[in-house]
C-alpha cells in the first residue's frame, strides 16, 4: 500500500510540476514538500486540504484510506 509521501510524489509528477512549484501553489517551503514525500513529517490539516483541492483528490486518497 502506498504511503502519503509516495502518493504525493506520484500526483506531483503526473501533473508535471516540481517541488518548488507545488510549494508555491500551497504556500509552503520547498523543503517541506521534500520532507512530506520522504515521509519525514506530515502536513497540517489545512495543507492537506490545500493539496486535496490542488490535485482534485480526496483527503482519504492522500491518507491512503482509499485507492
Amino acid at each position: 500500500m502506498k504511503g502519503f509521501g509516495e502518493r504525493l510524489r506520484n500526483l506531483r509528477q503526473e501533473k508535471g510540476i516540481g517541488q518548488i512549484q507545488l510549494a508555491k501553489e500551497i504556500d509552503v517551503g520547498k523543503s517541506i514538500i521534500s520532507l512530506w514525500e520522504l515521509d519525514k513529517c506530515e502536513p497540517t490539516l489545512s495543507k492537506l486540504i490545500a493539496l486535496s483541492k490542488y490535485f482534485g483528490v480526496s483527503i482519504d486518497y492522500l491518507a491512503g484510506l482509499e485507492d
